[in-house]
């Protein structure tokens, strides 16, 4: 049988292995689109991106910003909705994830960042893990870590983390972008529309086989204020929100390999995020503020 190209590769290998498979699909010609992030620390990702970051054919698999109500909060800001954004607020996800988002509300692209950021010990009950449930779990000593990420021209991002909180059924998550005339709270908009009159709306999904809907389960939409933000484009797969991400960066990928899109999330991004996310660590650590400023990927303009 003729030896047939792939249209990308995914590059799905530990911290320490990912760089060199990287350099070794991009040296054969072939597009990769790695697992975050690129590199393990600060100097694999400066080297990583000396050899293979003017080449243009790596992309990183950041999927957080196309889960369903993430897509939905951007696309009302990016209305102006809540005018200038100007703040985020993240309790959601850890690091460079966390930073994608922040990043992405406040049209931050790879301007410097500050980083200052303490943790704090307290007892947790932790119930539930990638493991499955513990029903003898009892209250043990978990981490939160607090960072603000000061992006100058008045953005900052504020990011609130505590150990496994991907998965602690007794943890919320939570996000708010404020901007200059009003903010987003989870899924309510408060503004101000006329001088005295602040205004509160919700965004909407549509959620199938709820009650008696018998169409499966599905998300097919989200609206606000009468006018559909989000359209699921993978509707009867069934898939859970965070899938429906990973296959929408995956279709995008596809197109980008083909030279038919955008690259859905570029190596520049990724080494951003990731190294404002160790600064995040750093500066925990140190207690002293951490700048990210001047690397080869944010000034390759």
């Amino acid at each position: 049988m003729r030896a047939q190209r792939p249209d990308y590769v995914i590059a799905s290998v530990s911290w320490p292995a990912m760089p060199g498979v990287v350099r070794e699909l991009v040296d054969a010609g072939v597009p990769v689109m790695a697992e975050t992030p690129p590199a393990p620390d600060l100097d694999g990702l400066r080297s990583l991106w000396a050899d293979v970051g003017g080449r243009g054919s790596v992309s990183v698999a950041e999927q957080y910003m196309l889960m369903p109500g993430h897509a939905a909060r951007l696309a009302v800001v990016r209305d102006g909705v809540i005018g200038t954004p100007t703040s985020v607020e993240v309790a959601s996800t850890h690091l460079y994830h966390a930073v994608s988002m922040i990043r992405t509300f406040l049209d931050a692209g790879l301007d410097d960042a500050v980083v200052n950021a303490r943790q704090f010990s307290a007892p947790l009950l932790d119930p539930l893990s990638p493991s499955g449930w513990d029903a003898s779990a009892t209250e043990r000593e978990r981490t939160t870590t607090i960072a603000t990420i000061d992006l100058g021209q008045g953005r900052m991002g504020l990011y609130d983390f505590v150990d496994n909180q991907w998965w602690n059924p007794v943890r919320a998550r939570r996000l708010v972008v404020r901007g200059s005339v009003g903010e987003i709270v989870d899924d309510t908009v408060i503004r101000l529309v006329e001088p005295t009159v602040p205004v509160t709306s919700h965004l909407e999904y549509r959620r199938t086989g709820v009650d008696m809907n018998l169409e499966g389960n599905d998300v097919v939409h989200v609206s606000f204020d009468g006018r559909v933000v989000y359209r699921n484009p993978w509707v009867g797969t069934r898939l859970s929100e965070d899938d429906i991400a990973v296959a929408s960066i995956l279709e995008a990928q596809g197109a980008f390999a083909r030279g038919e899109g955008p690259n859905p999330y570029g190596l520049a991004e990724a080494c951003q995020d990731h190294a404002i996310g160790l600064a995040i660590g750093e500066s925990a650590r140190s207690g002293a503020d951490v700048r990210v400023a001047g690397e080869a990927w944010a000034t390759r303009g």
